[in-house]
């Protein structure tokens, strides 16, 4: 069976059991793909990647507000009304 890999930067269960540290140091800051016997098991992310996604997933959820809110009428408001 064939697996989609979505990094450059694999490690196997034993490398990582071994020394997990040097594994995420191996990504030079990026996802890597943890493997058992030779399938993708999960994917190690380092904080700063992890943050990076997190941040892109409520920028697209801000996104989908906006958009929204583009088509609701505007309402005139007097800065005086307040």
């Amino acid at each position: 069976m064939t697996y989609q890999i979505l990094t450059e930067t694999a490690a196997s269960i034993s490398e990582l059991k071994a020394n997990p540290m040097k594994v995420v140091a191996s990504g030079d800051g990026m996802p890597i793909v943890v493997l058992n016997r030779n399938e993708p098991a999960f994917y190690c992310v380092p904080a700063p990647a992890y943050e990076a996604m997190m941040e892109l997933i409520d920028d697209i959820e801000l996104l989908k507000i906006v958009k929204a809110r583009l088509a609701e009428e505007s309402v005139k408001v007097s800065i005086d009304d307040l």
